[in-house]
């Protein structure tokens, strides 16, 4: 595995030494072959229909109507209190830079105090994946969670992280920028795309060495008590390896050799979604629960207004859906957790097991 930290208790720190924490610089994963210097930035991406290579989410989902059914469950904001040697365990959904949002449904699940510390002692906190591009504060979003990894060790707990697709997009936009790569829709570069999908300027001037290396080894696949934690909801984990630790180590392995096709083809396939979806969905679960084990698989990426289908069939205008809570579906093996706080949804936080 190469996400080690927060496994175990560390040793207590002060308050004082909690409140100067600061990211440390770390070195990035083993730089590229030297290259030419690259040609000026691409202009904005024209609006158009998406490449068809990958499966991007766009601004304007459509949203199911209101007055259908919403089999999303109501959350509640539990106490957080300790259950032995471990504590409570919850999970986040995707982030896309909504940091003021992050902190309030972090707050409103006792997981951080008013001053945006680590305040749930030896809760476990799993993020799902996807804290940049289209929200206002991508860069702020992951100096967050580093901040809360470093807190919850220390006070018994942890905090860690999955790979979602808008992290391998980050990555390759500031390795290889728009280096051409071997797309399936013809010539198309990590800066394209990344301009496509949401990213933000403010966050691509504020990314540091350090970000990019704690990105870089962010697991792609975990197991939480019986969670099986995805980011998104797609059976090409498979491809990569038949067990959680050949597949992280098969991702981490891709970035550390920096070829830009080949982390293309990984951020592609991570794009892919609603492998979960319809009557087959229960059956591509369970292959996924058959080879990495767990009894759930919990995932982001989709959000729930579009796995729930969608509005305007009629000709009339979207509605946004309210989303409540997760929505357990795929004969309740999955839990989807992606309330779509870019589409004006919620962002989710929940403990599991759902209740």
């Amino acid at each position: 595995m190469t996400q080690g930290a927060g496994l175990e208790p560390v040793s207590p720190v002060t308050a004082a030494a909690v409140e100067d924490w600061q990211p440390a610089e770390q070195p990035l994963a083993p730089p590229l072959p030297a290259q030419a210097p690259p040609p000026p930035p691409l202009p904005p991406a024209p609006v158009g229909e998406p490449s068809v290579d990958y499966t991007p989410t766009a601004h304007d989902l459509p949203v199911i109507r209101p007055g259908t059914d919403r089999p999303t469950m109501r959350l509640t904001a539990p106490a957080v209190e300790g259950t032995g040697p471990t504590g409570p365990l919850f999970v986040v959904g995707d982030v896309h830079g909504y940091l003021d949002e992050l902190r309030s449904a972090l707050s409103a699940n006792g997981l951080i105090d008013e001053a945006g510390h680590w305040a749930a002692g030896a809760a476990r906190l799993w993020f799902l994946g996807d804290f940049t591009d289209r929200g206002p504060d991508g860069i702020g979003v992951i100096d967050l969670v580093m901040q809360l990894s470093a807190e919850a060790a220390a006070a018994g707990g942890y905090c860690k992280a999955l790979m979602g697709n808008h992290e391998l997009l980050l990555i390759g936009a500031k390795r290889f920028e728009d280096t051409p790569v071997n797309s399936a829709a013809g010539t198309a570069s990590f800066l394209a795309a990344w301009r496509l999908n949401g990213g933000q300027t403010t966050d691509m001037d504020r990314l540091r060495d350090h970000h990019i290396a704690w990105m870089s080894r962010l697991d792609a696949v975990a197991l939480a008590e019986e969670h099986l934690l995805l980011h998104s909801d797609t059976t090409a984990y498979l491809e990569y390896g038949t067990s959680i630790d050949a597949v992280n180590d098969a991702v981490t392995g891709i970035l550390q050799r920096g070829d830009a096709d080949e982390c293309w083809e990984l951020f592609r396939k991570f794009t892919k979604r609603f492998a979960f979806r319809g009557e087959s969905g229960g059956l591509a679960v369970r292959e996924l629960l058959d080879a990495y084990g767990g009894q759930q698989v919990v995932h982001g990426h989709s959000p729930i207004p579009y796995l729930l289908g969608e509005a305007g069939e009629d000709g009339g205008d979207p509605t946004p859906h309210t989303v409540e809570g997760p929505h357990l579906y795929a004969d309740d093996l999955a839990v989807a957790m992606d309330g779509g706080v870019t589409m004006d949804g919620t962002l989710l936080v929940a403990r599991l097991p759902l209740g």
